[in-house]
């Protein structure tokens, strides 16, 4: 009889980093895709025939729109794209002021107190980069007009 051994198979790490890595890497790109919207296609823009092109061909070329909304002329959809800002202006900070305690005690310390100072810092934002609205006739099928900004 042979002795039974017990042999775990582990997978060393130095062939699981790179494995992991091409695994993770659609979710990181994706993830910058999401914070930096879709983009407009100029090209599929001038596609665009007013009383021709079909709500379907605006769907296959755009994907779904940001915003939409529903008149009795028809249904408009809105796409907007952002790219991100690159300096917030800063706001004009007042000095520290001096604030006296109020006495409510024979206890308190006849001390100035400054006030806590606010950071000049500015947060990572993003401003509009082109709009498409396209407006459709009131059978809901087919281009009216459209309007595309680019700014």
């Amino acid at each position: 009889m042979e002795p039974h051994v017990n042999h775990v198979h582990r997978i060393p790490w130095r062939t699981l980093g790179p494995v992991l890595l091409v695994l993770a890497l659609p979710f990181l790109l994706g993830a910058w895709k999401l914070s930096t919207g879709p983009k407009i296609n100029p090209n599929l823009v001038q596609r665009i025939e007013d009383g021709k092109t079909k709500k379907h061909e605006i769907l296959t070329w755009f994907g779904d729109p940001q915003d939409t909304e529903r008149l009795p002329e028809g249904e408009i959809y809105i796409y907007k794209t952002y790219r991100p800002k690159s300096e917030l202006p800063r706001v004009k900070r007042e000095e520290p002021k001096m604030v006296m305690p109020t006495v409510d005690s024979p206890y308190t310390l006849e001390r100035e107190i400054l006030q806590k100072k606010t950071s000049n810092k500015t947060l990572p934002s993003q401003e509009l980069d082109s709009t498409l609205v396209i407006r459709f006739k009131p059978d809901g099928e087919t281009v009216q007009s459209h309007d595309y900004k680019q700014y």
